[in-house]
C-alpha cells in the first residue's frame, strides 16, 4: 500500500501528523490488515475550508505513485481540536469522483 494523506489545514499549527505516521508504520488503525509493506507517498493540507485543493494534492499523490489517499482524522473525525470538518463527506465524494475506484480512500488515519 503507498499512500498519501491530507490533513485540515486548521490542525497543522499545532499537529505535526506524529499519530498519523505512527498508526501508519505500525499498521495500526485505518492501515491494520494492509496486505504488504505500508510506505508514505505525501502529506500534505486540504488546502483550507472547503477543502479546495484535497483533489488536486490527491491527483498528484497519485501520479507519484500512491494507491490509497486517506483523509487524516482531524478531518473526518475532528481530532484533536474536537471539531470535524464540515465538507468531509464532499471532499470524500470528491476524491472519489476524481480519482476513480483503482484509488482507496481512507475516511481517517486512527
Amino acid at each position: 500500500m503507498k499512500v498519501g494523506i491530507i490533513r485540515c489545514m486548521q490542525t497543522e499549527d499545532f499537529c505535526p501528523g506524529t499519530t498519523d505516521f505512527r498508526v501508519l508504520q505500525a499498521r495500526q488503525g485505518a492501515f491494520e490488515g494492509a496486505a504488504g509493506p505500508v510506505e508514505l507517498v505525501g502529506f500534505a493540507s486540504c488546502g483550507g475550508c472547503p477543502g479546495k485543493k484535497a483533489v488536486l494534492r490527491a491527483r498528484e499523490m497519485v501520479r507519484r505513485g500512491a494507491d490509497t489517499i486517506a483523509l487524516a482524522s482531524c478531518v473526518g473525525k475532528g481530532t484533536p481540536i474536537g471539531y470535524p470538518c464540515p465538507f468531509a463527506g464532499q471532499i470524500q465524494e470528491c476524491l472519489r469522483r476524481d480519482l476513480g475506484e483503482d484509488v482507496t480512500i481512507l475516511d481517517h488515519t486512527h
